[in-house]
């Protein structure tokens, strides 16, 4: 397998023809290897159009859903970052060097996942990264508030909590709704309390363990 060559075509076949154009962004793609956040057995399928198995029923975003998040969140140098699910740590590791004057808080779960994710960014030299196992699905406010908040999973109501934690001008990417259709968002806090929602795309994407249910109506 020729590994630039397929990270190459991965840019220019997969992420550019869904309008993700943002040059720092495709530098960033071709810098990063992908194929080192990615389990063992699946390394062929690194810069595949799919999403890819990491167990405990959790999958890794697709190459160009990936590349579309950081291009519509536009982090700046000195953004405090909130991603909520680590994963493999991949995309943890694309926001913190956008953000490498700042810092992202990454909160994960699956504590299998956030060891292995830090054994993997301290490996790239990445450091401007706090990692914490826990359940970030309904807010983490912890580290608040923030200019960008990233949901890896979706959820089918977005709990307001998220929103409470931008900063002005703050940015919240998130997958609503349930299967099979979804809309990912961008949600903009333009004043204190006000907010303005983008739907970017329909998809479908797992949801975050936990994730806040609608409530259901019982006749």
């Amino acid at each position: 397998m020729d590994i630039e060559r397929a990270r190459f075509n991965m840019v220019e076949q997969q992420i550019r023809p869904w309008d993700v154009l943002d040059q720092d962004v495709l530098d960033l793609l071709r810098q990063i290897r992908r194929e080192d956040f990615v389990p063992e057995q699946y390394r062929e399928l690194a810069f595949s159009d799919m999403e890819i198995p990491l167990g405990h029923g959790e999958a890794m975003l697709s190459p160009k859903f990936e590349a579309k998040i950081l291009q519509e969140v536009g982090v700046k140098s000195t953004d405090q970052v909130l991603e909520v699910g680590t994963g493999s740590g991949y995309l943890t590791a694309l926001l913190a060097r956008m953000a490498h004057g700042g810092s992202v808080h990454s909160v994960e779960i699956v504590p299998e996942f956030s060891s292995q994710a830090a054994a993997m960014l301290k490996q790239h030299g990445i450091a401007n990264i706090t990692l914490e196992v826990g359940d970030a699905a309904r807010g983490w406010k912890q580290a608040g508030p923030y200019d960008v908040i990233v949901l890896t999973g979706s959820v089918p109501v977005l709990p307001e909590a998220f929103q409470a934690d931008l900063k002005v001008g703050g940015r919240l990417f998130a997958v609503v709704g349930e299967s099979p259709v979804m809309e990912a968002q961008l949600i903009t806090c333009v004043a204190k309390g006000v907010y303005r929602t983008t739907n970017l795309f329909e998809t479908s994407v797992p949801p975050l363990k936990n994730a806040m249910q609608p409530q259901r109506f019982v006749f």
